[in-house]
């Protein structure tokens, strides 16, 4: 990234993020620890609300350059085949050792979700290649 866009972009997500925070505090004030609650905004939007969480939390988002080709390891967040379900894949380019560390990575992931009150659960596709399935936790996480 050309100078100071990294800084840039680390700071609009952290003020995001503590916007989303603030927004469960509000939504959520009927309920024990509102922050690890999704927010409706959350629920409505999950691929949105996972990926902020992940990048608020420091962890890499892999990425494609114009010719949809892989250039950067980290986690990749898409719609899953079930309505209001998030896949959470860890991906990289080839030879980058990404499917050696999606277990460790995922788990990583997992864990930061799961304290935001998200379900998120491990599994394995074609190949073996593991990835999560994420949606909000059925009752208050608290």
């Amino acid at each position: 990234m050309a100078g100071g866009s990294a800084r840039d972009r680390e700071a609009a997500v952290r003020v995001a993020f503590e916007g989303l925070l603030q927004i469960r505090r509000l939504m959520n004030a009927d309920i024990p620890s509102p922050d690890r609650v999704p927010a409706e905004w959350e629920r409505r939007q999950p691929v949105r609300a996972v990926a902020l969480a992940l990048e608020a939390a420091g962890i890499p988002a892999s990425a494609v350059d114009s010719d949809g080709h892989r250039i950067a390891t980290g986690y990749c967040v898409g719609p899953a085949d079930q309505v209001g379900v998030v896949r959470v894949e860890w991906l990289g380019p080839p030879g980058s050792g990404a499917a050696y560390a999606a277990q460790d990575e995922l788990r990583r992931c997992a864990a930061v979700l799961r304290r935001l009150g998200w379900e998120a659960l491990e599994y394995r596709g074609p190949r073996g290649r593991r990835y999560l399935e994420v949606e909000p936790a059925a009752g208050p996480a608290g």
